[in-house]
């Protein structure tokens, strides 16, 4: 059954993200009725590289991987918005072409804005534009730190990294303290996550399985020590 949106339920999403939450409720009612409701099916794709980039989108439910494909044909996964979050602010400003690929990993719904709408409302709204700069800047310190990773880390601390903050986006805790990781990744998509190759992925997972680290459960990842996990990517304190 497909997600529908009343025009409160598109009010309430505007304002949940940071580029909208101040806005009056006349002006998020306004754009609220401009904005359209996508859906995708998993491993859909919305954009590609290189595609016009005409739009703004909210995600409303599901997970959307942002990513690229070298010359190659190897991928990364430069990130995963989840529900609550805009993603394709950057060719939206200038109108210039998708920098990365956008798909759905599950049944996604997406509130889209479009450049010519949006563009209109940030004219009248020099707030709006000031918070529009923290979103871009949030997102070269996350690119930033993506650079760090892939220089300053081995593929064992990457991955670390990678498993502790799916851990933190999408675990629950039980009882006996161990995060249950509800989005379901194959070896390589996490390979794909830290620039590796699924051999070295499962080679690792493995290790950590036989170390007590994690353990699978009806195919999804469980964290068992998290701290040992966080110890392959923080310096230890003296």
């Amino acid at each position: 059954m497909q997600t529908t949106l009343t025009p409160d339920r598109k009010v309430t999403i505007l304002r949940s993200t940071s580029l909208f939450a101040g806005l009056t409720e006349t002006e998020l009612l306004r754009l609220a009725g401009l904005g359209r409701l996508l859906h995708l099916e998993p491993k859909e794709a919305l954009f590609f590289r290189g595609d016009p980039g005409d739009c703004l989108y909210i995600v409303v439910e599901g997970v959307v991987r942002i990513g690229s494909v070298s010359a190659e044909g190897h991928e990364v996964t430069l990130n995963l918005m989840t529900a609550g979050q805009m993603f394709g602010e950057i060719a939206m400003l200038d109108g210039s072409e998708r920098t990365a690929d956008a798909s759905a990993l599950d049944r996604v719904a997406l509130l889209a804005l479009h450049r010519r709408h949006l563009l209109e409302f940030l004219a009248r709204s020099p707030e709006a534009c000031m918070r529009l700069l923290g979103t871009l800047c949030d997102r070269l310190r996350w690119i930033s730190g993506l650079l760090e990773d892939a220089h300053f880390l081995d593929i064992p601390a990457r991955l670390a990294k990678r498993v502790v903050m799916l851990g933190f986006l999408f675990g629950t805790t039980d009882a006996q303290a161990r995060t249950h990781v509800s989005l379901r990744l194959s070896q390589q998509d996490l390979a794909s996550h830290i620039g590796a190759t699924r051999e070295s992925v499962n080679k690792l997972l493995r290790k950590w399985q036989d170390e007590g680290i994690i353990t699978y459960e009806h195919g999804h990842l469980v964290i068992i020590d998290k701290q040992r996990l966080t110890d392959l990517f923080e310096p230890v304190s003296a």
